[in-house]
Order: C-alpha cells, then sequence, then structure tokens
C-alpha cells in the first residue's frame, strides 16, 4: 500500500493506510497510516460490525489531517473482541 500511497502523494492527493500488519508498514514507508491489531483480513473490524467500521474509518480520517511528519503511524485503540472465537475456527 505505501509503494501506491507514495506515487498517489506525487500527484498532491494525501493519504492514509489502515495498516494491520505494522512491520508491513514501517518498511514500505507509508507517507501515513494508522494501525489496528486486528486478525489479517479484517482492516475496520469484526463483520458486520457497522459502528466499528465507521470508528475506524472517522479516526483514519482525523489521522489524514493530523499527521504532519512522513511515515507517521497512529496506534488506534481499538481491540478485536472475538480474537478467542477466531482461535476455535467460529467464522
Amino acid at each position: 500500500m505505501g509503494l501506491i500511497q507514495r506515487e498517489i502523494e506525487k500527484a498532491g492527493i494525501p493519504t492514509i493506510a489502515v495498516s494491520i500488519v505494522r512491520k508491513f508498514t514501517e518498511d514500505v514507508k507509508a507517507p501515513r497510516a494508522v494501525f489496528v491489531k486486528w486478525p489479517m483480513g479484517h482492516p475496520l473490524g469484526e463483520p458486520g460490525v457497522v459502528e466499528t467500521h465507521r470508528a475506524v474509518i472517522s479516526a483514519a480520517f482525523r489521522a489524514l489531517r493530523e499527521i504532519k511528519a512522513p511515515g507517521t503511524i497512529i496506534d488506534l485503540p481499538f481491540r478485536w473482541k472475538r480474537r478467542e472465537d477466531l482461535k476455535k475456527g467460529a467464522f
């Protein structure tokens, strides 16, 4: 994502990534990103939980306005609530 972000930013369009693998985001040097410690494939949260999806997107847009230094990654405070269900193969 960071590689694409940098190209879009060259055209003058600000970008933000929602990352679930912090190391990858750091390695590709994304211009701006927010990080959530959630399972792969769920950057906006648990399936069907629209309130969480909106909260993550809102936090990402706030970060887009607030981040001034390139390469900044903001850790979002959201926590995955179904971690035990995932380990059991619930979905």
